[in-house]
C-alpha cells in the first residue's frame, strides 16, 4: 500500500459543496465478508499451501528447470490469493476504522492467512540454499524461469540474514501478536482520538486540516488541541515506539544486518550509499530550500518570527477556492491526456467503476493511499477529499500510483510490486504534470505565485520534511539500542531535527515536541520516508529530461512503469541517461526547487 507523506499533507476543511463524492465499490474483490466467494478461497488457500510443503520441502535442490517454474507459479498463485483476500479485509477496515466488526474480521483474516501461510516458509529458506551456479544453470536452460531472476536476486539478498528454518516459523507464527498488533493499537488509538477546538470536538483529520485555516488563532487553536491530547497520551505512544524499535533491533541482530535501516533498503531493492547521497544532499540544501523559503513566507505573512502552526499556513494572496470534485476530475484528467491520452484513459475507471473513496468520514482512515490489491483485479485509490487546491494535488499524485500500478500488473504478482524508491515515480510525475498545467494556464503574475508557491511547499514537506523525518528515525532506533527511551527523550529526538531542518525563522511552541506521535511511517514501515525524497528527485530530474525535449521520452516512461519491479533502479534511469548513484543525480533534482525560490525571489524584487 503506497501512502501520502504523513504530517503534511493537509487540506483544509472546505465547503459542502464538493459535488457527488465517490465511494468504493469492493465487489470486484468479494461480494461480502460472509460470501461464499471468500469461504472458497480461504478453503483454497489453506489446501494449496499445505500441498504445495507436500510437494516441495526439502525436494527444491532436486527439480529441473521445468518443476522449479511450476513451483513459482504456484507460489505465485497462492499470493495472489492470498493478497486478494486481505486487500478486501483491510479496504474495508481502513472505510471505518471504529468499527469492531470490521477490525474483528481483519484481524481474524490476518490470523488465518498466518496459520494457513507457515508451511510456506520452508520456500524462501530452500531457495536460498541452492548453489549459485545450479540456479543459474537452470534459468539459462528456460527462459520462462529466467523471467523471474529479479524475484530471485532480492529474495536471495536476504540470505546472509536468514535464521533457521524452525526460528523463521517461530517469527511468521508470531507475527500477529508483535508488530501487527502494536500496528493495530496505534490506528485503532488515532483513530479514537478526539481534540477539543474552541469547544468543538474533531478527530485528527479534521484538527490537522485547521492548521492550513486563514485564521491564524484558529491554526494555533489546533496546534495546542494537538499538543494537548498528544500529551495526554504520549507514554502509550512511547510505549509503541520502544516495543517495534527494542522488537526491529532484536530481529536485526539476530539476522546479523549491519544498520536499522539495511533491512528496509534491502526491500528496496537500493544501496545504503545511494540513500547516504541523496539525505547528505538534502540536508546540505536546507539552506538553499526550506530556510529561504521559509524566510519569504515569513514576510509574506507579515511576521518577523514563525510558530509551526504558521508553516502551512495559506498564503495572504491566496485565495479560499473550492475545487468541487467533479472540476478536480477534469483538472487532473486533462493533465493526464496533454501528456499522453493513454494515461487519462488508465485513469478514467477510477472516477466511473468505484475505484476511489474520496469522502471525510468519521472513523475513515486519515491520510491517502493507493492500494495496488492484486495483479488480477485493479487498484483502490483512498482520499480525505475536502476541496481544496492542495486535494486536487493529492488526487493527481494517488491517480498516478494507481496508473503505475495497472500498467505494472501485466508483470504479473511477482514481478509487478514496485520497491518504494520507484513507487512514487508516477505520483510525483502525475503531480508535477497537473501542478505545470495549472502554471501554464495562469492569468495573473499573482496566480503564478501562488501556485509556485504552493508547489514549493509541497516539494519541501516531501523532500526536506520527509528527510528530516529519516534522520529522527535514525536516531531513535540508535538510541533505543542503548535502552528504554523516555517520553522526554523522543520528545528531544525529534526536535533536534526541527530546527535544523526548518530554519531560523522559526519559533516552537510548548507541545510540539509531542509532534513525533502520529506519524503512521514511523510504526507501520520503519524509514519508509526517505521514499518520498527519492521519489521527489527522481521525478524532478526525469522532468528536466522530458522538458529538454527527448522526442522517445513518453515511450521510454511507459517502458519504465510497465516494467514493475522487473528491473533495478539502474537499468530503469540508464535510458533517461540518469544514474541515482551519482550525488550530483540529486543535486539536479534539488536545483529544480531551488529554481521555483529563485522566481519567487525575483518576483519580490520586481514588486
Amino acid at each position: 500500500m503506497t501512502h501520502a507523506p504523513a504530517f503534511d499533507a493537509h487540506t483544509d476543511a472546505g465547503g459542502k459543496n464538493l459535488g457527488d463524492l465517490p465511494e468504493w465499490d469492493l465487489t470486484d474483490l468479494y461480494p461480502a465478508p460472509d460470501s461464499a466467494e471468500i469461504k472458497r478461497d480461504m478453503d483454497w488457500l489453506e489446501a494449496a499451501c499445505a500441498d504445495f510443503a507436500a510437494d516441495y520441502e526439502g525436494k527444491l535442490a532436486d527439480l529441473d528447470a521445468a518443476g522449479l517454474l511450476d513451483a513459482v507459479k504456484r507460489y505465485e498463485n497462492i499470493d495472489i490469493i492470498a493478497g486478494r483476500i486481505m486487500s478486501y479485509a483491510g479496504l474495508r477496515y481502513y472505510q471505518i476504522t471504529t468499527d469492531d466488526e470490521r477490525g474483528k474480521f481483519m484481524a481474524d483474516c490476518q490470523d488465518r492467512m498466518t496459520t494457513y501461510t507457515t508451511p510456506l516458509v520452508f520456500y524462501g529458506l530452500e531457495f536460498n540454499r541452492l548453489d549459485d551456479a545450479h540456479l543459474a544453470d537452470l534459468m539459462d536452460q528456460n527462459a520462462d524461469l529466467r523471467r523471474y531472476k529479479p524475484v530471485f536476486d532480492r529474495m536471495r539478498a536476504m540470505k546472509p540474514h536468514q535464521l533457521s528454518d524452525e526460528m523463521e516459523k517461530f517469527l511468521h507464527d508470531q507475527s500477529t501478536v508483535g508488530a501487527a498488533a502494536w500496528n493495530r493499537l496505534f490506528d485503532e488509538t488515532m483513530a479514537g482520538l478526539t481534540f477539543d477546538v474552541d469547544g468543538e470536538p474533531l478527530n485528527l483529520e479534521s484538527t490537522l486540516n485547521l492548521l492550513t485555516d486563514r485564521d491564524r488563532a484558529k491554526r494555533e487553536a489546533a496546534s495546542t488541541a494537538l499538543s494537548q491530547v498528544f500529551a495526554a497520551n504520549v507514554k502509550l505512544f512511547a510505549r509503541v515506539h520502544n516495543t517495534l524499535a527494542k522488537e526491529k533491533e532484536i530481529e536485526d541482530r539476530w539476522r546479523k544486518m549491519p544498520t536499522p535501516q539495511y533491512g528496509r533498503h534491502l526491500s528496496n531493492h537500493v544501496e545504503p550509499e545511494v540513500v547516504e547521497a541523496l539525505r547528505n544532499a538534502v540536508v546540505a540544501a536546507y539552506p538553499r530550500l526550506s530556510h529561504r523559503y521559509y524566510a519569504l513566507k515569513a514576510k509574506w505573512l507579515g511576521l518577523d518570527r514563525m510558530q509551526t502552526w504558521d508553516r502551512n499556513a495559506p498564503l495572504p494572496m491566496d485565495t479560499d477556492r473550492i475545487v468541487n470534485w467533479e472540476e478536480a476530475k477534469g483538472m487532473v484528467l486533462d493533465a493526464y491526456a496533454d501528456f499522453a491520452p493513454e494515461m487519462a484513459e488508465l485513469a478514467k475507471p477510477f472516477f466511473t467503476d468505484g475505484w476511489i473513496d474520496a469522502g471525510v468520514k468519521p472513523g475513515k482512515a486519515p491520510g491517502a493511499f493507493a492500494h495496488p490489491t492484486v495483479s488480477t483485479v485493479h487498484p483502490y485509490v483512498m482520499l480525505n477529499y475536502l476541496g481544496k487546491p492542495r486535494d486536487v494535488m493529492t488526487l493527481a499524485h494517488e491517480l498516478g500510483h494507481g496508473v503505475h500500478q495497472r500498467l505494472a500488473a501485466g508483470q504479473g504478482e511477482l514481478l509487478s510490486s514496485t520497491p518504494l524508491t520507484l513507487a512514487e515515480t508516477a505520483s510525483v510525475f502525475g503531480e508535477m504534470l497537473t501542478f505545470r498545467k495549472l502554471l501554464d494556464g495562469a492569468k495573473t503574475k499573482q496566480e503564478r505565485k501562488v501556485l509556485l508557491a504552493g508547489k514549493v511547499e509541497d516539494m519541501i514537506n516531501t523532500v526536506v520534511r520527509q528527510i528530516a523525518f529519516y534522520d529522527f528515525e535514525c536516531k531513535l532506533h540508535a538510541a533505543r539500542a542503548k535502552g528504554e527511551l523516555t517520553p522526554d527523550d523522543i520528545n528531544a529526538l525529534w526536535m533536534s531535527v526541527q530546527a535544523e531542518s526548518l530554519g531560523p525563522v522559526f519559533d516552537f511552541h510548548a507541545g510540539y515536541e509531542t509532534f513525533w506521535t502520529y506519524v503512521p511511517h514511523f510504526v507501520h514501515s520503519p524509514f519508509y520516508v526517505y521514499a518520498y525524497a527519492f521519489g521527489d528527485g527522481l521525478v524532478n530530474a526525469l522532468y528536466a529530461v522530458y522538458a529538454e525535449g527527448d522526442p522517445d521520452f513518453k515511450t521510454k516512461y511507459f517502458d519504465m512503469l510497465k516494467a514493475g519491479g522487473s528491473k533495478h533502479h539502474t537499468e530503469l534511469l540508464a535510458p533517461f541517461g540518469l544514474d541515482a548513484a551519482d550525488p550530483a543525480f540529486w543535486d539536479k533534482g534539488l536545483s529544480m526547487i531551488e529554481g521555483f525560490i529563485d522566481e519567487l525571489e525575483a518576483m519580490e524584487d520586481d514588486a
